[in-house]
């Protein structure tokens, strides 16, 4: 039985959320977010909590309640604090800056990488070698850090590259003479 089904979704008293048909809206300060709910799953909403329950006995339908748990609750954490997701660029000559609505990486290439922000993304670089990545869509935010990050992953023998703050490279000894 799914443990992370069972539990109920607190929403914060500056949080609205709307169950319409077969969605799920929630707005906050941070904006505005929706997302299918999956027909194997009832949601309802009583009292500023969101219970979740399975609507038959089967495998799928339990793995998609803590599945559908889950997301409604990363959808009321993002529009009321916000998800961040730091980066470290290393290496000599990498850097990164934004120029309107792109973010672009110096990354030893031929060329500069011109990545497009994603709306709904806030990105700001400081001191050229670590990029800050803000949103309310924990998802959309994820998969662009990791895009970012796959540009120039960090090698294991100097640790050049792009890596997120929180990963620990395991470096490797070089050449031995």
């Amino acid at each position: 039985m799914s443990r992370v089904g069972s539990n109920a979704i607190t929403i914060p008293a500056d949080v609205t959320m709307l169950h319409e048909g077969g969605s799920v809206v929630v707005k906050g300060k941070n904006g505005e977010l929706s997302a299918p709910l999956h027909s194997e799953v009832s949601l309802s909403i009583e009292n500023n909590l969101a219970t979740l329950k399975p609507l038959r006995e089967t495998r799928q339908s339990k793995a998609l309640w803590g599945t559908m748990r889950a997301m409604i609750k990363n959808m009321v954490v993002g529009v009321s604090t916000g998800f961040t997701r730091n980066l470290h660029i290393n290496g000599v000559g990498y850097r990164a800056a934004t120029q309107g609505n792109k973010l672009v990486l110096n990354l030893g290439f031929s060329h500069p990488i011109e990545m497009e922000i994603p709306a709904g993304l806030k990105v700001s670089v400081e001191s050229n070698t670590t990029v800050i990545i803000s949103g309310a869509d924990k998802q959309l935010l994820g998969q662009f850090a990791s895009e970012v990050r796959a540009k120039r992953p960090p090698e294991p023998f100097k640790g050049k590259g792009v890596k997120f703050a929180e990963e620990h490279v395991v470096r490797k000894e070089g050449k031995k003479k």
